[in-house]
């Protein structure tokens, strides 16, 4: 499939759009779990996120991320659970203004192999982990929101009644 650069108008200027899954599984004890990746050439720790994709919905390009980056399959929330800006630089060394939606992935099968397992470090934290390992401040944002909006079921409380 094609990539889809989508534009964003986020206030002042426009930004392209990106997806993410934050992955999440339940550890024994109730605790919840979330898998970071290292980012291909910085080595940074963040969530699997990519392009838009022609014929996906956002949550279907962070699902797909998800498989290619970090290996994991599972269920993805309907809806983000938020957005944080970042500055993704390019190979060129050119810097593209990005907004990305992210979107909580319960996971529920981890393959032993991946097409990005090679390129990159996958790493199951707990909530305080993940929040001090995110290089991104938007993305630690994110990460201690889901944690507070989790039920006791792990799944965001504005998810309950799609459960």
């Amino acid at each position: 499939m094609r990539e889809a650069v989508r534009s964003v108008n986020s206030g002042r200027a426009s930004s392209a759009a990106q997806y993410a899954a934050l992955p999440w599984r339940r550890r024994r004890g109730h605790s919840v779990d979330i898998l970071l990746v290292t980012t291909r050439r910085t080595r940074r720790w963040i969530v699997p996120k990519g392009w838009p994709v022609n014929g996906c919905s956002p949550g279907e390009c962070a699902a797909r991320e998800a498989l290619e980056e970090a290996g994991v399959l599972g269920v993805i929330a309907p809806k983000p659970i938020g957005a944080f800006p970042y500055r993704k630089r390019r190979k060129s060394g050119e810097s593209v203004r990005c907004r990305v939606e992210v979107f909580p992935l319960q996971v529920t099968h981890q393959l032993r192999n991946w097409p990005e397992k090679s390129v990159r470090e996958a790493c199951w934290c707990s909530i305080e982990d993940a929040v001090s390992r995110a290089s991104d401040p938007g993305l630690r944002r994110l990460i201690a929101k889901f944690a507070r909006s989790s039920n006791d079921t792990g799944k965001p409380s504005s998810n309950r009644a799609a459960a």
